[in-house]
């Protein structure tokens, strides 16, 4: 029993995970001001960490959701939908945050076009082409290339088709899930060590000075995905939940955010969530599903960077923009962002689609780009903590989630 004991108490001191990232965070920086070569070199260890991360995402997704719905008892209760319509919520409530922002506080861009080389896609069309065919991706290059998309259209396809299969067909898919899953919590056990070489090289190399001449700009983005995560998102739990969100957006955003900000990739944030759902003792036949599918569609950030940058440029050519057309660019980014997975370049390539409202040239939309690439050790990192919080957050309370 005092073994027991000893057990507990030593548990009970041991820090938690956040403490854990935090400490690395603190030193990170510390180290960076201290000897940034040094700081630059353990950038590898961050390095490894979202590079591992990225390798078991995918396989974790694969085989997690084809097992999920092989053994999904008859009559058991899932909540896609509902999580579908916050989705969709949540992306175009903050498209419209990001258009109201922009309009109280406007802002002028010096347009530059250092990393305007990029090719963006030329229309919705285009956007909604490249992720219907990665749909039917081929297993193999999906799981190889990180196609979220496909990965879940083929997991969906074989599970369904194995809850025909025999009993230990289906256990022996449920035994490969696990195992896969105690590898990720292997891995996400080195996210103190990974963040702090992250933070390290981040520092060392970039710092924040380069971003001064683009506080403003910077300002009414974060500023915008503040709102979201704050108040907007809140409301929308509260809604569905009918009691205090505050509790369980906090957790979203400490347990994910956190890691999302410096990992600054969804989809090496995957396993970080779907270990959070089930730490919420979420239902996996869900969650399995939600998590992988959240990474794709449910973009605010996105549409939050894509809206505003859009508007800064047409503020900065003089163009003015009346009501009805600031509502329409809010569907176009809520729509290009949910597709901003299936184009190269992520959300800040979609910005020539929004600007095209505007009448406003490839030439000069590619150059607000290359801002976006120069902001993006912030932006980026922002739009990806709340995007990737946010599927666990709307997760949650579309499972009614009792307990935090």
């Amino acid at each position: 029993m005092s073994h027991l004991q000893s057990a507990s108490v030593s548990s009970r001191r041991a820090p938690g995970l956040v403490v854990q990232i935090l400490i690395g965070i603190i030193l990170g920086i510390g180290l960076a001001q201290i000897s940034p070569p040094t700081a630059t070199s353990v950038g590898l260890l961050g390095s490894l960490f979202v590079s591992a991360l990225k390798a078991v995402a995918p396989i974790l997704v694969f085989v997690l959701v084809a097992s999920s719905i092989a053994n999904h008892r008859q009559g058991s209760e899932t909540h896609i939908r509902p999580i579908l319509y916050l989705y969709l919520l949540g992306t175009f409530s903050a498209a419209l945050v990001a258009v109201a922002m922009s309009f109280l506080f406007p802002t002028s861009l010096e347009l530059v076009s250092k990393g305007a080389e990029a090719t963006a896609p030329q229309g919705i069309g285009e956007v909604l082409h490249t992720l219907l065919f990665r749909v039917v991706d081929n297993p193999i290059n999906a799981l190889m290339t990180g196609n979220f998309i496909g990965i879940l259209a083929w997991a969906v396809g074989l599970g369904i088709a194995l809850r025909q299969g025999s009993e230990s067909t289906r256990k022996v898919l449920k035994d490969v899930a696990d195992g896969v899953s105690a590898i990720v919590r292997l891995v996400i056990r080195f996210a103190p060590i990974g963040i702090f070489g992250l933070v390290a090289s981040t520092f060392a190399e970039t710092g924040f000075a380069t971003l001064q001449g683009y506080s403003h700009l910077l300002i009414v983005l974060i500023g915008s995905m503040l709102l979201i995560a704050l108040v907007v998102n809140p409301l929308i739990v509260f809604f569905k939940l009918r009691r205090n969100p505050y509790p369980l957006v906090l957790k979203c955003l400490r347990e994910s955010g956190v890691t999302a900000f410096f990992t600054r990739s969804s989809a090496a944030n995957i396993p970080v969530n779907l270990d959070l759902c089930k730490r919420l003792d979420l239902h996996e036949d869900t969650y399995s599903v939600s998590i992988p599918l959240g990474a794709t569609i449910n973009m605010a950030g996105a549409a939050i960077t894509i809206t505003v940058l859009s508007l800064a440029a047409a503020h900065t050519l003089g163009i003015q923009v009346d009501l009805l057309t600031a509502l329409l660019l809010s569907v176009v980014a809520s729509i290009a962002a949910c597709g901003a997975s299936g184009v190269a370049g992520g959300s800040l390539l979609l910005i020539p689609l929004a600007c095209s409202l505007f009448g406003i040239s490839n030439d000069v939309a590619m150059q607000v780009v290359a801002i976006g690439f120069i902001i993006g050790v912030l932006q980026d990192s922002a739009e990806t903590a709340l995007n990737s919080s946010t599927d666990v957050l709307f997760t949650a309370a579309a499972c009614k989630v009792e307990t935090i």
